[in-house]
């Protein structure tokens, strides 16, 4: 099943986070709970899951991002890809993907964009046939 996260599920998401790019998860603190709450009650703010056996296998985050050019159209950023190694190859993470655009469709975005570090062509490959190219803009990031 395919829906967006419920408040009570952090804990789930911290855990799938560890087959992103974490190497633990973090403890709870006020920080943690006030950017939570904040993601949670943020109406463009959607974690989007894909459920199987009761277990968060599949995640992903596409904030819809208000804009004054294109018609005054919004645009959707995609984030935080992410299938449990376990569950990888059988299309958790497209379906995921394919919600998130449902939403930007919705909320009358004009695109969707997404980066990712890896240079895995399997990866590559997989954004590409979620719909993407990597041809009609230069990412460029200052890390902070």
């Amino acid at each position: 099943m395919v829906r967006e996260i419920q408040e009570n599920e952090l804990e789930q998401l911290l855990e799938l986070y560890l087959h992103l790019h974490e190497s633990s998860v973090p403890q709870m603190s006020e920080q943690l709970a006030q950017a939570w709450d904040s993601i949670i009650n943020d109406k463009n703010h959607h974690v989007i899951v894909c459920e199987v056996d009761g277990v968060i296998v599949s995640s992903c985050v596409c904030v819809v991002i208000p804009n004054l050019t294109r018609g005054v159209r919004p645009y959707a950023f995609v984030e935080n890809v992410v299938t449990h190694a376990d569950y990888r190859g059988r299309g958790y993470a497209t379906r995921v993907l394919d919600y998130a655009k449902g939403i930007a469709e919705a909320a009358g975005c004009y695109k969707m964009m997404l980066l990712t570090g890896s240079k895995e062509q399997k990866t590559l490959d997989f954004y590409k046939n979620a719909g993407y190219n990597s041809t009609d803009k230069t990412a460029f990031i200052q890390w902070l």
